[in-house]
């Protein structure tokens, strides 16, 4: 069936099952969708869709399956590795928009969760669950932009992992459309429920290879109270290590544990009205979060230290827009290549040394830094200088972590950037296992087609 045959008969069944108010076609109005936030990864789509609950996506999955049409489900479209958006070349997909599908059930008291549907932002589960007195674990500073059931399909890091864990560790229930247009709905959030596989583990992180999740039940925290959160410089990725470990007093427990090197301090002076907030200038500023009550007492910083300390939330805010804005500042400068990796604690002042010569090797690189949850070790390499579609220095930095045996992809998945390479952190048995999963539930292979497997 030609590509206008195929138009023909699937866009009056989109509109047959949404409304033609929210079937999109105009190629102008899909370049929101089409292009990633990185402005590296786009590609064409024969629709854009907004599907408002589940029954509608159901319906969606099961026309395009019917027509052998590729289906991307897309959150907030936050992504940086080309997950959540078209590949470039192969036939354009309809693309399942999860925005309408934003809604937030009561806190659950009792069991201290909330279901919330996949559309809803990260922003507003956290606010919601704050209103009732809980706190949601995951944070990142795509609070506002990215959506719930995009952070669960990436299995999303942040800043809090070193305290509460990944996404998956969040969540306790799941609901996804399957490729057959089936639902499965496993939203009590049991906390003992040894029935079978874990199909909400393997979704989680799944990147919409697998079937489009609708709606996430979260485990919620009390609030850990008042906190202090320092800059401190430091001359080098061991002392940055070292003071995670020294960083918090006996008793205390360190929150949120981060780096930033002085080209990113640099950039983001250049976006923002931050000033250098230390007496001297350092290779590397660390940022830590210790749970103290806001005294000041959980810190363990000697005396000689260069620091600055903020005991105030606003003076929080303030320090933490250091670390928050660097993506930001990072991109002012034009397409970057972001690469987000991690390495063991024990190697990452080695790998970082290593990194720096690596990138040194590449005669376009105009811009190189590194920023991140140090407390993981996980960080974020920036490269600005090759063109968007120039992929020699991602392989060469991606080759040098795997040989610190660290991962190529520490939180923000494996897209199509990083596919061809997966073979740098996983086994060929891995990949095979993978690779029959993906068999079994998505037989035609229309989910996302060419993201973490190639």
């Amino acid at each position: 069936m030609s590509t206008t045959n195929l138009d023909a008969a699937l866009i009056p069944a989109l509109i047959g099952a949404v409304g033609s108010e929210h079937v999109i076609t105009s190629r102008a109005d899909m370049e929101g969708y089409t292009t990633d936030w990185s402005r590296r990864f786009s590609g064409p789509a024969i629709a854009v869709v907004r599907p408002a609950n589940t029954a509608e996506v159901a319906s969606l999955v099961r026309i395009c399956a019917e027509s052998g049409v590729p289906m991307l489900a897309q959150g907030g479209n936050t992504g940086l590795v080309g997950g959540s958006v078209p590949a470039a070349t192969g036939t354009p997909p309809v693309i399942i928009s999860m925005l309408r599908l934003n809604s937030l059930a009561p806190v659950d008291e009792l069991s201290g969760q909330v279901t919330a549907g996949a559309g809803a932002l990260l922003g507003e589960v956290q606010r919601h669950a704050r209103a009732a007195g809980w706190e949601y674990g995951v944070d990142l500073a795509a609070r506002d932009s990215a959506t719930i059931g995009g952070t669960v399909a990436t299995n999303a890091g942040g800043i809090h992992v070193i305290s509460q864990g990944m996404t998956r560790a969040q969540v306790t229930g799941i609901e996804a459309v399957l490729a057959d247009g089936s639902v499965i709905s496993h939203l009590a959030g049991l906390d003992k429920d040894n029935t079978g596989y874990d199909l909400t583990g393997l979704l989680c992180g799944s990147e919409g290879t697998l079937g489009v999740i609708t709606a996430v039940r979260v485990r919620l925290h009390r609030p850990v109270g008042r906190t202090t959160v320092a800059l401190i410089g430091v001359d080098s990725y061991e002392s940055a290590v070292a003071l995670i470990h020294s960083g918090a007093t006996p008793g205390y427990r360190l929150r949120a544990a981060e780096v930033i090197d002085a080209c990113g301090m640099r950039l983001v002076q250049q976006v923002t009205d931050l000033p250098w907030p230390l007496a001297a200038r350092w290779p590397l500023v660390v940022l830590l979060e210790v749970i103290d009550g806001g005294t000041g007492d959980g810190l363990a910083i000697s005396l000689d230290a260069d620091a600055v300390v903020g005991l105030e939330p606003g003076e929080q805010e303030r320090l933490w827009k250091y670390r928050e804005r660097q993506s930001e500042a990072f991109s002012s400068l034009g397409v970057i290549h972001k690469l987000d990796v991690s390495v063991p604690l024990e190697s990452l002042a080695e790998c970082c040394r290593e990194l720096q010569k690596v990138v040194a090797g590449f005669p376009d690189v105009q811009e190189f830094g590194v920023f991140g949850h140090l407390g993981d070790g996980n960080i974020h390499v920036e490269i600005f200088g090759p063109k968007a579609d120039d992929v020699a220095v991602d392989i060469a930095v991606l080759e040098c972590v795997s040989a610190f045996a660290g991962s190529i992809s520490a939180e923000h998945g494996i897209g199509r950037a990083k596919a061809e390479l997966l073979n740098l952190s996983r086994s060929p048995a891995e990949i095979a296992a993978m690779r029959a999963i993906k068999k079994a539930l998505d037989p035609q292979g229309l989910f996302n087609p060419g993201v973490i497997l190639d």
